[in-house]
């Protein structure tokens, strides 16, 4: 017996749920948010903008990474980040459906 029995859900509920999971963590919204603001950047820019070591970064981006939110590419010994639109359009296609049955509907 699985301890979450994701297999009970479909894909798209599991890949939301990933991506959620994700996003639950303030540094991680904090790397979007700078992300967002400069478009691409080295694991470096991210240390020097953040206040936490640079193992501790490094773990945040492989989430990011893993979720689907970021991508990265490697440039000579470093990797640079940017935004993973492609998660973003999912996110935006769910939260969208959310907001048009809750702003159509009656509730108690």
């Amino acid at each position: 017996m699985g301890a979450t029995k994701t297999e009970h859900f479909t894909e798209s509920q599991n890949q939301i749920a990933v991506i959620a999971k994700a996003l639950g963590h303030p540094a991680r919204i904090a790397i979007i948010e700078y992300l967002l603001k400069v478009n691409t950047c080295i694991t470096g820019d991210i240390v020097n903008e953040l206040p936490l070591a640079q193992p501790t970064v490094s773990q945040h981006l492989k989430e990011l990474k893993n979720a689907g939110l970021i991508k990265g590419s490697i440039e000579g010994n470093s990797v640079c980040y940017c935004i993973d639109e492609n998660t973003f359009d999912i996110l935006k296609e769910y939260f969208s459906k959310i907001i048009f049955t809750v702003t159509n509907q009656k509730c108690c």
